[in-house]
This record gives C-alpha cells, sequence and structure tokens, in this order.
C-alpha cells in the first residue's frame, strides 16, 4: 500500500514566479521560432486550462486558439467546463466532433480494446491541433505535465505531441496549485481528473495511486535521486516504490526524440542539436 511522505511543503511552488516563467517561455519561445500564435486541445480538464490561461498571458486571447474536439462517448460536462474555461479567457474557440473521423477506423479494424480505442482518438485530435497550427501558422501548445510524462501516461505522438510544452516540469498537484493561482474556475480545478476516453474512466483509478502521493514519490526520486532504502525509510511501500519505478524506466522512449542510428559525423540529436548549430 502506497503511502505519502511526511513533509507537506516538498512540492510548494512560487506561483507568482512560474506563472511569470512560464508566461516568458511561451512569449519567447514562439517568437523565436518566427510564431506569433498557438494552438491548443482544450479537453475541460485542469492541464489544459492552465495552458490556456498561460498561453493568454503570453499571446494576447486574440492569437490563442483552442479546439474542443468531443467523442460520442465523451461526457457533455467535459465540453461546457472546457467553453467555461475559453469563455473566461476570451480566446478563439472551434469545437470538431472526431466521431466521424475516429468510428469508421474502429469498425474496420475491428478496434474493442478501450486503450486502443483511447490512443486513436488522442492521434486524431493530434491530427486537427497540427492542421489548424497550419491554417492559423500557429505553434502547437501542449498539456502534458510532468507526472504524466514521467510514468508514459499519455499517448506518444497523441496528447504528448507538441511544439511547447509549459507544464512539462510541473507535477500535477503542482499544476492545481498554480491553476488557483491563475483563478483558473474553480468547478475545474476539484473536477476529478480524467481523460474522458471512455465512460467512468479516472486518471488515478487507472493508474492505481492518486496523484498527492505519487507526485512525493517521483520528486523524491526522480529531482532529489533517492535510493529505495531512503524512499522506504521516508515512508512509502516497496510495491508501491517498485511499480514507480517500473513506469519510469520502462516508458523512457515516449520522453525522447526518436533514435537515429547513427552513421556520419553529424547526426541529429546526438552531434547536431546544440543552439551553436542552428546559426544563431
Amino acid at each position: 500500500m502506497e503511502q505519502a511522505a511526511t513533509e507537506p511543503d516538498i512540492l510548494a511552488l512560487n506561483t507568482d514566479i512560474v506563472s511569470r516563467m512560464l508566461t516568458d517561455f511561451i512569449r519567447d519561445e514562439t517568437h523565436n521560432a518566427g510564431f506569433t500564435k498557438a494552438v491548443l486541445g482544450l479537453s475541460g480538464g485542469i492541464d489544459s486550462a492552465v495552458s490556456a490561461y498561460v498561453a493568454a498571458r503570453a499571446l494576447g486571447p486574440e492569437n490563442v486558439l483552442a479546439i474542443m474536439m468531443p467523442y460520442r462517448t465523451s461526457s457533455p460536462e467535459s465540453l461546457a467546463d472546457a467553453q467555461l474555461v475559453a469563455t473566461s479567457l476570451g480566446i478563439r474557440t472551434e469545437t470538431v466532433d472526431i466521431t466521424p473521423m475516429v468510428d469508421p477506423y474502429l469498425k474496420k479494424h475491428a478496434v474493442s480494446d478501450n486503450v486502443r480505442k483511447g490512443n486513436v482518438m488522442a492521434r486524431m485530435r493530434m491530427i486537427i491541433l497540427y492542421d489548424h497550427s497550419v491554417r492559423d501558422n500557429a505553434l502547437v501548445v501542449g498539456t502534458s505535465n510532468k507526472t504524466e510524462t514521467m510514468l508514459g501516461y499519455g499517448t506518444l505522438f497523441g496528447d504528448m505531441a507538441c511544439a511547447l510544452n509549459p507544464l512539462g516540469d510541473l507535477y500535477k498537484t503542482q499544476v492545481w496549485d498554480l491553476a488557483r493561482a491563475l483563478q483558473v474556475p474553480e468547478k475545474v480545478i476539484l473536477k476529478k481528473p480524467t481523460a474522458d476516453l471512455w465512460q467512468g474512466q479516472t486518471d488515478e483509478a487507472e493508474l492505481g495511486f492518486e496523484y498527492k502521493n505519487v507526485d512525493k514519490l517521483l520528486f523524491y526520486m526522480i529531482d532529489e535521486r533517492r535510493t529505495d532504502a531512503e524512499l522506504l525509510e521516508r515512508g512509502f511501500g516497496r510495491s508501491f516504490i517498485n511499480r514507480v519505478r517500473t513506469l519510469v524506466r520502462k516508458n523512457q522512449f515516449k520522453r525522447r526524440p526518436p533514435l537515429i542510428a547513427k552513421i556520419s559525423y553529424r547526426t541529429v540529436n546526438v552531434d547536431f542539436r546544440y543552439v551553436r548549430d542552428w546559426g544563431v
């Protein structure tokens, strides 16, 4: 049985500083790439809401397009919450129903497994985001937090795909703290986290543990590089440590660019990867 560490403040944020850093990050990196606009998927959940708030601050509401992409089994509440966020920010919105795109593929290939279905939906949504990014000459802003990224709780080339990710170094509980500071609607902050890929799905039920516990474990395990013996001393259960460490290890492939076999002297993402290589 998992057990959280006793220190209540190890993940505490200076939300004023963090919000300024993320705002500057989106503004600077967008402009450095020669863009002025952003597009993102707005699901009605906390992560996409925070990304939208930061993007609107960085680029101006008029330069942010939020796309809602429901499937026929999606909760109507998710769409309503996404619209609530968009309205509070004054950002532009479009709604694209992915059902007519997803169902023919699922039917033709007899896909019944929920994970496969979820992956198809996530990748279809990213097709839509990147198509709109070309149409509007905008960059795709990501919404995956550090907890999801470390655990591999996301779809490669689906919801994990983006040009810029403001939340990738914030654990889920830290995203909640930042959301409160940004004054994200309380309804969105208090709802149970869910990818809304099938009816009744919740993140914590699927993972098998609560974010408040795994975030503390990940902080000690990843940020402070604590050994298993030290984690046990801090009160975490052995089975919990083993499960989380296994998830972190086996999902490393999701956190890196595609591996390229090195043949030449200058190989992309091996030798050719620094700013000086780009003529900057």
